[in-house]
């Protein structure tokens, strides 16, 4: 496997076992938000604002295939990122994609109830997070490797996919 991908909606760990998970292994860490943000020199929800969701997509395909054209490293991706299927199609080959993954209640929790930053969850998180989880579980449910993060923790996450990446994958 050459790349770890890490995928799961907004307060599953991506950004907070990343970092930590490329450590361990040696490896870069590469998160596509901070790549668009890089690219288009404005935060996310800026760029949702003035220019749409659609451009935002356009430039997450970008995103996404610097990522994997990469020496191998640790991938955190926007959680919609997978649902497209060129995204799909290219973070899921030959990379250990792991959906982290916890109840609608924890990721509530951490991203806050008004989703501070992210344009998705505008006007109520529990509710726009239970309508993305609807849509994209049974993208995620293809992953490699799906980790619960409210039982887990953060060293439980990394030992799991050290483990899987030992096993062979």
């Amino acid at each position: 496997m050459k790349h770890v991908v890490l995928v799961g909606l907004s307060g599953s760990g991506k950004s907070t076992i990343g970092p930590t998970l490329a450590e361990r292994l040696g490896r870069a860490f590469v998160d596509t938000d901070d790549l668009i943000v890089e690219r288009v020199g404005m935060p996310i929800a800026q760029l949702f604002a003035q220019r749409g969701e659609p451009a935002f997509r356009a430039i997450e395909r970008d995103a996404v295939a610097a990522a994997v054209d990469r020496e191998a490293s640790v991938i955190a991706t926007g959680g919609g990122a997978p649902v497209d299927p060129g995204n799909r199609g290219k973070l899921w080959d030959g990379n250990l994609v792991v959906w982290l993954d916890a109840p609608l209640k924890v990721l509530v929790q951490r991203v806050g109830d008004a989703g501070h930053g992210r344009p998705l969850l505008r006007g109520g998180a529990a509710v726009r997070l239970a309508r993305l989880h609807s849509a994209r579980a049974p993208i995620y449910q293809t992953a490699n490797l799906r980790i619960r993060t409210e039982i887990t923790g953060v060293e439980g996450a990394i030992c799991a996919i050290l483990d899987r990446l030992q096993d062979g994958a």
